[in-house]
């Protein structure tokens, strides 16, 4: 089993060599605690060990991004291609012969400020259902069009805390991203795209296989903690993302005497010996760097 490295120095020796394929990894933090450019770091090393770069699946529902193509651009000077949820479906020939990918999709562009089932009344709720139906073919789109050109990094950002997750759209539609389309097999997905046109493309289709066992998803999940002492003590409950991730990545605030700084610490990885140490780090013009 060839690991998913980091690229970030001494990180990818505390978590025994890197992430695993075919699992879920959670990194946990309040907002600007380094997050985004941890996942950045990871999803662009795809580019050194699979050729292909990862792509990031946007949840933020406030109608704006998380910035990612800027920080992309000056980390790495990588500009990740937009994809946007209202551009339509192509056929499959046309996006394998002209090797068609984007790294980059917003899926809740016009949301405004809708996080759970709670903002809206009975119509609102119904309309968003609908919406949220029409917009899933997109998302499936952006996802297989991918895989099938060799991506195998995946970057989930933008979900917000909530006080019960199954009243939150965003995890709503994390679960059946992570269940219905990284975790099933190629043809499965290729059905749910293509429907009643997948006979006619099963050709190609089984000429562009890949593994999902191979695919990682860092999922950056936005916490109301910000001192990493408080998310150590948090407890996790039954059914919490973070009880179903493979591995958990804490990152938080620190106070040493007068002094505020960032650390990180494995909370989680299963199936794997890693260094659970508290490490400091900073933020510096070329990302994440680790203080050890």
């Amino acid at each position: 089993m060839q690991r998913l490295q980091t690229g970030i120095p001494g990180l990818d020796e505390m978590l025994g060599g890197g992430l695993i394929p075919g699992t879920l990894t959670v990194v946990c933090g309040a907002t600007g605690i380094g997050k985004t450019q941890l996942g950045l770091q990871w999803s662009y090393n795809g580019k050194h060990q699979e050729n292909e770069p990862g792509i990031l699946f946007d949840l933020t529902s406030r109608g704006d991004s998380q910035n990612h193509r800027d920080y992309a651009r000056r980390l790495f000077d990588w500009t990740p291609t937009e994809r946007s949820p209202e551009d339509p479906v192509e056929a499959l020939d046309v996006f394998i012969r002209e090797k068609t990918r984007r790294d980059y999709l917003h899926i809740f562009q016009q949301s405004g400020r809708r996080v759970t089932r709670r903002d809206l009344d009975v119509d609102g709720w119904r309309e968003w259902k609908i919406e949220l139906a029409r917009k899933l073919d997109s998302a499936i789109y952006f996802f297989y069009g991918n895989f099938v050109h060799g991506v195998r990094r995946v970057i989930i950002d933008g979900v917000e805390p909530t006080e019960r997750e199954s009243e939150s759209f965003q995890f709503h539609l994390f679960e059946y991203v992570y269940h219905q389309i990284l975790h099933k097999d190629f043809d499965w997905v290729a059905r749910d795209l293509f429907r009643v046109h997948y006979r006619a493309n099963e050709p190609q289709i089984l000429q562009h296989s890949y593994k999902h066992q191979d695919i990682g998803c860092l999922l950056l999940y936005t916490t109301h903690e910000v001192m990493l002492d408080d998310m150590l003590e948090r407890p996790i409950e039954s059914g919490d993302v973070l009880a179903n991730a493979n591995t958990i990545i804490l990152m938080g605030k620190t106070r040493e005497g007068g002094k505020m700084g960032r650390a990180l610490q494995i909370a989680k990885h299963r199936g794997s010996a890693c260094d659970e140490s508290i490490v400091p780090y900073e933020i510096t013009t070329s990302g994440l760097r680790l203080l050890r």
